[in-house]
C-alpha cells in the first residue's frame, strides 16, 4: 500500500502563487511516477502535471503550461507543484496520485492509470 499526503493549498488572489507538496510513504518502491490531478465542482478529474522517476520527465496540461512547475525527489518520494500566475479557473481540489505500474519514461495522463491517491487539498483563486 502506498500512502500520499498533500499539503499547501489555500486561498489566493488571481495572479498569485501557491506551492503544493505531496509525500509518499509505505511501499514507495512500487512508484514509477507521480502526478497532480484536479477536480473543480461539477467537473471530471483533470490531469495537471506528472513526473516520472526513471527519466525525470515532466508533462503538463496545456491549461497550466508556462505557469505551473512540477518537481520530484525520488530519493524522498516527494513531488511538488509550484503554481504561479493563478487564475480563478484553477480553483479546484488538487490531488496527488502515484502510478504503481512498471517503470516508464512516460505516463498515461488519466485517473485510471494511477493506483494510489491522496485526500486532496483545496485551492481557491479569487478574482
Amino acid at each position: 500500500q502506498v500512502y500520499l499526503v498533500e499539503s499547501g493549498g489555500g486561498l489566493v488572489q488571481a495572479g498569485g502563487s501557491l506551492r503544493l507538496s505531496c509525500a509518499a510513504s509505505g511501499r514507495t518502491f512500487s512508484i514509477s511516477a507521480m502526478a497532480w490531478f484536479r477536480q473543480a465542482p461539477g467537473k471530471e478529474y483533470e490531469f495537471v502535471a506528472s513526473f516520472t522517476w526513471s527519466a525525470s520527465r515532466t508533462d503538463y496540461a496545456d491549461s497550466v503550461k508556462g505557469r505551473f512547475t512540477i518537481s520530484g525527489d525520488n530519493a524522498k518520494y516527494t513531488v511538488d507543484l509550484q503554481m504561479n500566475d493563478l487564475k480563478p479557473e484553477d480553483t479546484a481540489v488538487y490531488y496527488c496520485a502515484a502510478d504503481l505500474g512498471p517503470m516508464s519514461p512516460t505516463v498515461i495522463p488519466v485517473p485510471g492509470a494511477f493506483g494510489s491517491w491522496g485526500q486532496g487539498t483545496q485551492v481557491t483563486v479569487s478574482s
